[in-house]
């Protein structure tokens, strides 16, 4: 699961600085920078709060840092199948 990569990607996608982004999240740029850069996992509150401040609901942030590795390998090909779908159709409705 690459969640820090999906939260820097659309941070940088929505326009917002390291700083500025922490500081709406109301946590520090150090601590986002370790986030965004996978060495820290966040509780979930924060996870929330970083999800409402990208105007993105938590689950989709979840879906789009799942990896192939975070798939049984009995569903790894139906995930290959939906998964270009799913993302297509989530960046074009929350604009990622």
């Amino acid at each position: 699961m690459n969640l820090g990569t999906v939260i820097k990607d659309i941070r940088k996608q929505k326009g917002h600085t390291q700083t500025e982004f922490a500081s709406l999240c109301g946590i520090t740029q150090t601590y986002l920078s370790q986030i965004e850069n996978n060495s820290k996992e966040p509780n979930l509150s924060t996870l929330k709060e970083i999800s409402s401040c990208l105007d993105i609901p938590l689950p989709i942030l979840f879906f789009l840092s799942l990896n192939e590795d975070d798939i049984s390998p009995e569903k790894r090909k139906a995930f290959e199948i939906i998964n270009p779908s799913v993302k297509s159709l989530v960046n074009e409705f929350f604009r990622v």
